[in-house]
């Protein structure tokens, strides 16, 4: 047996998930000079293992293997051991998934194993989770770990050769811009719209079979298209049908949690009925911001609950009481994946009386099979409140309280249970979607408090993690940490643009600028436009990435074009207007190709070609707000409105200009041109309206 007090040199981390593997057998170590340098120094193959906290194989792997001291045995004789957590190392993560898929042609995911040579870090052999006895077609991980020692040491001619093929490969990575004289316009957004209907469920909706993603970058875009053309003789209905069945049956599905709120990663079936159980704080935040938009599209109160619930269970499980959020929740208790979340029939039937069980069984399908597992029922949606109500012969509203208490009983009871882990570093970018999606929900639900928790998620962020006009990445016990990414800039931008809209800030306004100008000074790809995930004076490696399309988390330089756009917009500044156009640009050969892989970026390309209006409303505070909360009980995804008291100070001379006059009056400004003010709310409701 090791010894359990044996700690290595993980141990001195702040990540969760790299303090997971402390106590391990292995050898480990963080990535860093630390590691390199031994790994030259002895000229041995690095194992690279990459994962994180919330990730269930991840958790099996470490169990079979790196806690295994014959394992580990194998392990610390052939390698330098380094352990990488993916959510404070994205830069590493994508570089070496990319990698895994091209010398394997098979897609990626976690945990990531990768065989690196010590002296360039290319990687030479690599996968994702190998067992530690041989099944599924895959090698016993220490034989596989021999045989990988032996290749190093015999065919090192033959992995030099393969090394500078993948180096070029990776060179080629960057297609040429669009060339000065192409002009940009509208058709990929119109292409991607039908590649997003061929795609679309029309049972179940979503895109696609199972497993199935919530894809809130996409619900996002159709929502938009409808709106757009909601004023014409033929409006898209079929773009707000899509988007709305989809958020209707992820609501309805075991996707979201029905007694706490929030919604776990993925669903495992085309249903949305079995999720996969881990939270995590970047689709929540995505999630509610588009609920939310969709509740003041439609009207639908499923919408507006929905949204609320989320907003509840971030604000409630995982904001820190500094102000940052943190950022997820494991999929696994006590052992076993989603048993905090499952339910027997006998149990609900004891906690419950007999109305409210009655109405809580048939609504959530107690009364039905076991679904998870053979053994267990987690809760999903199977029969609507009406049918109850007319089987039972009460009123729907009636059928309401009861589920309401029944879903508060039960929460109260579930809290008691063995919770997930929870990983509770606060992550810069994933704040920043936590940041918008609160302050759009504040907006459209009229809901202050939301504002309040957004507005301290940005002062901790701002406080803890912004130096010397630079972002830090990651916090945790009372360490920032790691140069911060792409992501990191451009999401918090557009949360801090969001709640400005929300509840004006004019340090809000100040920090908004110095994102943006640390964007273009440090990520901007001067030659070819967009910009790169790490900055220009971030560790040297293997390859400088620069990507378009959306995956879990829409394109960095999708938000970074959108948020330059409407902050260049708002401060007439062009140098941010034409950093946006030359993202556009760089992304175009990719937009024309791979349309729907890319709805983040459609949505900046659209607000590139027919900017946003910008309504800035001067007065006396509580009335320029009661103006500005005219203007957002529509939704109007094209229009930002600033309500600024009469009295701020710190305002940049393109909004200073924009006086407060003895009465309150609004400018409303279309491109670069605005209107005279308009001194009445009724006045600029039909200025606005379109």
């Amino acid at each position: 047996m090791h010894d359990s007090t044996h700690r290595n040199r993980l141990a001195r981390e702040t990540s969760p998930y790299l303090l997971q593997h402390a106590a391990n057998p292995v050898d480990w170590h963080p990535w860093g000079e630390e590691a390199l340098g031994l790994a030259r120094r002895e000229n041995k193959p690095i194992l690279l293992s990459i994962g994180y906290s919330a990730c269930h194989w991840c958790h099996v792997m470490a169990h079979e293997s790196f806690e295994d001291p014959a394992s580990a045995a194998v392990m610390n004789e052939l390698f330098v051991n380094i352990k990488v957590d993916r959510e404070e190392r994205p830069d590493l993560d994508r570089i070496y998934q990319i990698a895994q898929q091209m010398l394997t042609q098979r897609g990626g995911g976690w945990p990531l194993t990768m065989f690196l040579s010590p002296q360039d870090q290319r990687p030479f052999f690599g996968g994702t989770y190998f067992p530690k006895e041989a099944r599924h077609g895959l090698p016993a991980f220490t034989d596989l770990l021999q045989r990988v020692a032996q290749f190093y040491r015999e065919r090192g001619a033959d992995i030099a050769q393969q090394s500078e093929a993948l180096q070029q490969a990776f060179d080629q990575l960057h297609s040429p811009p669009a060339s000065g004289d192409t002009a940009l316009t509208l058709a990929p957004v119109h292409a991607a719209r039908q590649q997003l209907a061929g795609a679309f469920d029309p049972e179940f909706g979503g895109f696609g079979g199972a497993p199935k993603f919530p894809h809130p970058t996409n619900i996002e875009f159709l929502l938009r298209q409808w709106r757009a053309t909601a004023g014409a003789e033929e409006p898209d209905l079929h773009s707000l049908y899509m988007g709305t069945l989809t958020l209707k049956r992820m609501a309805d599905g075991g996707i979201y949690d029905h007694l706490g709120g929030g919604f776990a990663r993925y669903s495992v079936d085309a249903y949305w009925m079995i999720p996969h159980f881990e939270k995590m704080l970047y689709d929540n935040g995505q999630l509610l911001r588009v609920y939310a938009h969709a509740a003041l599209a439609t009207g639908e109160p499923l919408f507006s609950r929905i949204a609320g619930e989320t907003a509840d269970w971030m604000i409630r499980d995982m904001q820190a009481p500094e102000g940052g959020f943190r950022a997820a929740l494991d999929a696994d208790s006590e052992g076993h994946e989603g048993k905090f979340y499952v339910w027997q029939p006998e149990e609900v039937s004891r906690l419950l009386d007999a109305d409210d069980y009655a109405v809580f069984a048939r609504h959530f399908g107690l009364d039905r099979p076991a679904n998870f597992e053979g053994q267990d029922w987690h809760l999903h949606v199977f029969r609507s409140e009406d049918d109850i109500g007319t089987e039972l012969g009460i009123e729907p509203a009636e059928v309401t309280k009861r589920l309401e208490h029944a879903r508060r009983v039960l929460l109260e009871v579930r809290n008691r249970r063995v919770w997930p882990g929870r990983d509770d570093k606060v992550l810069t970018s994933w704040n920043g979607l936590a940041i918008s999606g609160l302050a759009v929900a504040a907006r459209a639900l009229r809901r202050a408090d939301l504002a309040d928790a957004a507005a301290r998620a940005v002062d901790f962020i701002r406080q803890q993690c912004w130096r010397d006009d630079r972002l830090l990445a990651t916090y945790k016990d009372g360490r920032a940490r790691f140069a911060a990414y792409l992501d990191d800039y451009a999401f918090l931008l557009d949360g801090v643009l969001e709640l400005l809209q929300t509840r004006w800030r004019s340090e809000d306004l100040t920090f908004a600028t110095g994102l943006a100008e640390a964007l273009l000074a440090h990520f901007e790809d001067r030659e070819s436009g967009g910009f790169f995930f790490t900055a220009d004076d971030h560790e040297q490696l293997m390859h400088r990435s620069r990507s378009f399309s959306d995956e879990a988390l829409p394109a960095g330089n999708a938000i970074a074009a959108q948020a330059l756009t409407r902050l260049g917009l708002l401060l007439g500044e062009t140098r941010y207007l034409d950093a946006a156009a030359k993202t556009l640009r760089a992304a175009w050969p990719a937009l024309q190709h791979y349309p729907h892989a890319h709805t983040a970026l459609l949505v900046a390309l659209e607000e590139h070609l027919e900017p946003p209006e910008i309504v800035i409303v001067r007065g006396e505070r509580t009335e320029a707000e009661s103006w500005r909360d005219e203007l957002a009980r529509v939704y109007t995804p094209r229009r930002l409105v600033f309500a600024i008291a009469a009295d701020a100070s710190g305002l940049p001379s393109a909004i200073a200009d924009k006086k407060a006059l003895p009465e309150t009056a609004a400018y409303v400004c279309r491109g670069m041109t605005c209107s005279a003010p308009v001194r009445s709310l009724s006045s600029l409701v039909a200025l606005t309206r379109g």
